[in-house]
């Protein structure tokens, strides 16, 4: 009997499975109906060339470290071990803004006025259950995603239909106007929440792990972006159409913005309300649940290779978990949430750790470009499943461009580009952003220390790490 082949619509449901976030869509929407251009434009310049790149990267060098591997093969030990901790950071930050979300949604639906010492320790009860959930095999077990998933799609489909019918039957909460669609790049309010998109974005790279059972993977791939891409967009616009149909933009809340805006269209007691805010939590402990096995391996698999610190290394000897990197998560994420006796309780706390969290994510992925340029060049003669349509000038044009956009988007993020007060605010994001990438020197420094050698990367000149030995022999 042949083997079963992916159908596209298969692809499309796992990115979607994989990709969509729904603790993003009130960020995003916070843009205003200008969120709508972006993504167009986004899916365009940012996801196609990102999305080819980390087909062609998935497909030519598998291992379990993923995007670090592929930077440690192009640029070396130093650039993994950044990429390593960006990657790993921005975990403990986005289950610490997650935990926030709990004290506010209680809040707002149940009329439950946490004090700051109570609501603490409900956050850190979530950060610990989802920590020892990921010291179990079951953290990695596909129910947990694939449950969660259909969660969120319940969440938008009722976010947005019911955002449809309030907007006919009441009018919008938002101007509707032409012009309101279009991008005013003299509008930093909008530019702020760039970064959202692109984080919407990343996890393209599960394509990568159908192509085996593609029956065409170069026909098959791009046209899994760009289907899939699309539907990421309809899933996050719809869902923003409902927010902007009840909440005004400027009054949207980024935490508990979906559960507001529902309930501001069918009031807290309804039934529906109950149900969306419930729901709405348990998916936030199944998401960070089912990425905790990845992110976690992936430092663990790092600190092996002496690109992260030795407690990280530590692997439950009879489950193979990483339980080493899951009680440094929990560790780190605890003393985030104890930074809100520091910041107060008017602190916008969710937007301040989330912010970070996506900061982080975009860094890591920003060494992955020119990593894929050295390895065209210097292991160009590999066998590839899959090879992206980008050659020449094209190619550094097509890398370049996504480059930039992550910068200029985490500038936008947590930069203060004028003096006023929502500009200011960002300071504590880029006070805090620079202590972690200074304390991720630190560790970069610390833990190579006991290694014989550094690998220095194909880019110059060293025989690829995923030869076989007996390749590297005859070499």
């Amino acid at each position: 009997m042949a083997d079963k082949k992916f159908r596209l619509i298969d692809v499309v449901l796992s990115v979607i499975c994989v990709t969509f976030t729904i603790e993003a869509c009130a960020p995003a929407a916070a843009m205003g109906n200008v969120q709508f251009f972006w993504w167009i434009f986004l899916i365009i310049t940012f996801l196609l060339p990102y999305g080819l790149v980390v087909a062609e990267l998935g497909t030519t060098y598998d291992s379990d470290g993923g995007l670090y591997d592929w930077v440690r093969e192009g640029l070396g030990d130093s650039w993994a071990s950044r990429v390593s901790w960006y990657y790993w950071v921005n975990f403990p930050l986005w289950m610490s803004s997650l935990a926030c979300m709990f004290p506010s949604i209680m809040n707002s639906v149940w009329g439950i006025q946490l004090s700051l010492p109570v609501a603490i320790l409900i956050e850190l009860a979530f950060v610990w259950g989802v920590t020892f959930l990921a010291f179990s095999p079951v953290s990695e077990a596909e129910w947990i995603m694939n449950g969660g998933a259909a969660i969120k799609m319940f969440i938008t489909a009722v976010v947005g239909c019911v955002g449809i019918w309030f907007g006919v039957t009441h009018g919008f909460a938002n101007d509707m106007s032409f012009s309101t669609f279009l991008p005013h790049l003299d509008s930093i309010d909008s530019l702020t929440y760039l970064s959202i998109i692109l984080f919407n974005f990343m996890g393209f790279e599960v394509i990568a792990t159908f192509t085996s059972v593609m029956e065409n993977p170069q026909r098959d791939i791009p046209k899994a972006l760009v289907v899939g891409g699309i539907a990421i967009v309809a899933v996050y616009v719809f869902c923003g159409f409902g927010i902007g149909a009840a909440i005004p933009t400027e009054e949207l809340s980024l935490d508990s913005g979906i559960v507001d805006a529902v309930a501001t269209m069918l009031g807290t007691t309804a039934p529906l309300t109950q149900i969306v805010a419930f729901v709405f939590l348990v998916t936030l402990f199944a998401n960070m649940t089912s990425w905790s096995f990845g992110i976690n391996m992936v430092a663990s698999y790092g600190a092996r290779q002496g690109n992260m610190l030795k407690p990280f290394a530590r692997l439950n000897e009879k489950t193979g978990m990483p339980n080493g990197a899951a009680v440094c998560t929990g560790v780190v994420a605890s003393a985030v949430l104890l930074l809100q006796l520091v910041l107060g309780e008017d602190a916008p706390i969710f937007w301040i750790f989330f912010s970070m969290n996506v900061v982080f994510l975009l860094l890591s992925y920003i060494p992955m470009f020119p990593a894929f340029l050295q390895l065209r060049k210097r292991d160009g003669a590999r066998e590839r499943v899959y090879r992206a349509p980008f050659e020449g000038k094209l190619l550094d044009v097509m890398l370049t461009i996504p480059a930039i956009e992550l910068v200029l988007s985490i500038i936008a993020t947590i930069v203060p580009l004028n003096g006023t007060p929502d500009e200011m605010s960002k300071l504590p994001m880029l006070v805090g952003t620079i202590i972690l990438l200074a304390l991720g020197e630190v560790v970069r420094i610390v833990s190579k220390r006991g290694r014989t050698q550094d690998y220095p990367g194909i880019g110059r000149g060293v025989p690829s790490q995923f030869d076989e030995p007996a390749e590297e022999e005859a070499a």
